[in-house]
């Protein structure tokens, strides 16, 4: 399963309303004209600071796309698929802490895997003890607030010059060096390493995401066929509804195939790792050797897109500005403009409580899976593979359904969001009875091929919503709080969760909380967010930003 995983453009991106030639007037829909703009790389700069505030990065001539950066962009994404750092890693640090840990009700020294064990495990925590749940889950949340702390600071600022560019070189440099690293956890005693271990790859392999992702936008709107449908809007050949509603395609087709590519990646991945755990079933470092071959298909497939991407660098920083201080000027300045952009901030919001309620779900139904199948590598790689195979041909199913049908990309979401309810419903009932509610085999196998139905379209879904919501030009930007809202919002449920995981001694009493933060996040959605309103009020707050840079830069003159 992947991500994540972004989206605005050059006059022709997805929402970009312009003159309508055809009636010979100047219409009255706010436009950003690119057709006679040289070079549209604008700083607004605040009256009463002096403090640069927002930065638009769309340049008239940036280079088409290439069929070669195309497709290194696909594959980074194949091998940033998320198994080792999202699965495996995991896996491999709870069960590290489970065989360190003892049984409360037995007492120090007995096994939490025994057969007459009571089902609870805990392992020394400050001054007392806490459960293995809940220290995954705390693990989890401390790894969203860096995500947190990453986004707000240097988000933002991958806009200027090529700084976003190396960002994600160095972060997942970073993300691969952790995985590498996992060689060393060998032992149960090495639990707290491999705890750090899975946050920093945890982490920078979330920051992946994000930042990946917001390169979506700048190659959405510079593909040839983007190109060619901005030049037949301009020159009259076709209207503005039209206009939007294939340019909104070409961003859903481009969304789609990176996450069919990550699933893609997700299946070969797995496949590879049987290499290593049948025939070395037996073997005590099975396990580290499988994240090594996870993490060196990444790296064969990732490092294309460092190679064939083309240059695309924004403004320089501003004089007497920092990257590591910038990016919160920039998130503050663009709260502020929740009047004039509501529906994108609604969104923003809603997504806040989905993307907590769903990866919190997902933490503890694997938590609850690796307990069931006794954290068995060869188990989740049975499960991940039926979760992949759907996945792959849901997204392609939902792409071509989406299509064929020509249907808005938000009444697609809408229908992922009804099961991403039901999963933590699903979870709830098994406060109640053993014979359903993730107690049993057969219910993690239907889970990983619901999920893989209806939870990949999801992030398809989620990313080319955003896209259809953020101003154009200002792609780090608001992909920067985008990410928040994605991974900040995730340490309020995991924390939460492990909390009621503490006082209760269940892992299925956290699944009420998370069903009620699904619905309240949905509710949002299907009946605060206009997507038509969003995406025009956005071009015209990008349109007057560029005609402030425009009007200061002549007054200065």
């Amino acid at each position: 399963m992947s991500g994540s995983d972004s989206l605005p453009r050059l006059r022709g991106n997805a929402d970009v309303a312009s003159e309508e030639k055809l009636s010979g007037e100047k219409s009255k829909d706010i436009s950003v004209d690119y057709a006679n703009a040289t070079d549209l790389k604008a700083e607004v700069i605040d009256k009463v600071g002096g403090a640069p505030v927002f930065v638009s990065s769309i340049s008239k001539d940036e280079p088409i796309v290439t069929r070669k950066e195309l497709w290194s962009y696909y594959l980074y994404y194949n091998g940033d698929n998320g198994v080792g750092p999202n699965g495996f890693s995991m896996t491999l640090f709870q069960s590290l802490a489970n065989a360190a840990g003892y049984d409360p009700v037995k007492g120090v020294g007995s096994s939490c895997s025994a057969a007459d064990a009571s089902g609870q495990c805990v392992v020394p925590w400050g001054s007392g003890t806490k459960a293995v749940s809940s220290v995954v889950l705390v693990a989890n949340g401390a790894s969203f607030a860096v995500m947190t702390m990453i986004f707000t600071t240097i988000g933002s600022a991958a806009d200027y010059g090529t700084f976003g560019r190396w960002l994600l070189l160095v972060i997942t440099c970073v993300c691969w060096a952790a995985q590498y690293a996992s060689m060393s956890l060998t032992s149960p005693s090495r639990w707290p390493v491999a705890m750090a271990l899975y946050m920093i790859g945890f982490i920078s392999y979330g920051a992946t995401l994000v930042f990946y992702a917001a390169l979506f936008p700048r190659l959405a709107r510079n593909t040839a066929h983007s190109r060619k449908l901005r030049d037949r809007y301009e020159n009259g050949e076709i209207e503005r509804e039209e206009y939007e509603v294939e340019e909104s395609l070409e961003k859903n087709r481009i969304s789609n195939i990176s996450t069919t590519h990550s699933n893609i990646g997700y299946i070969v991945t797995l496949c590879l790792n049987l290499s290593v755990l049948l025939p070395l079933a037996s073997n005590p470092k099975v396990n580290n050797y499988t994240l090594v071959l996870t993490n060196s298909y990444w790296v064969i497939v990732g490092v294309w897109w460092f190679i064939f991407q083309q240059p695309r660098p924004g403004p320089a920083l501003p004089k007497g500005e920092y990257y590591i201080t910038i990016g919160w000027k920039q998130i503050w300045a663009a709260f502020k403009q929740y009047k004039k952009l509501p529906y994108t901030f609604i969104y923003l919001f809603a997504f806040f409580l989905l993307a907590d309620g769903l990866n919190t779900t997902g933490t503890l139904v694997s938590i609850c899976q690796n307990d069931k199948f006794q954290f068995s590598f060869l188990q989740n790689t049975y499960l991940g593979l039926s979760q992949a195979i759907t996945s792959t041909m849901s997204t392609l199913g939902f792409w071509y359904f989406q299509k064929y049908y020509k249907v808005s990309t938000k009444k697609m979401f809408i229908v992922t969001n009804v099961v991403t309810m039901m999963i933590p419903f699903w979870g709830m009932l098994g406060i109640w009875t053993n014979k359903i509610g993730f107690h049993n085999v057969w219910e993690f196998w239907a889970y990983n091929v619901i999920f893989g139905l209806f939870q990949a379209p999801y992030y398809a879904f989620a990313q080319t919503m955003m896209a259809e919501l953020t101003p154009p030009g200002f792609d780090n930007m608001f992909f920067g709080l985008f990410g928040l809202s994605n991974r900040a919002s995730s340490m309020i449920g995991p924390n939460v969760i492990q909390a009621i995981i503490d006082k209760s001694g269940s892992n299925w009493m956290g699944f009420p909380f998370l069903f009620a933060l699904c619905f309240c996040a949905s509710m949002v959605i299907w009946f605060f967010t206009d997507v038509e309103k969003g995406r025009r009020d956005a071009v015209q707050w990008a349109d007057e930003i560029r005609k402030k840079a425009e009007g200061m830069s002549k007054g200065s003159m």
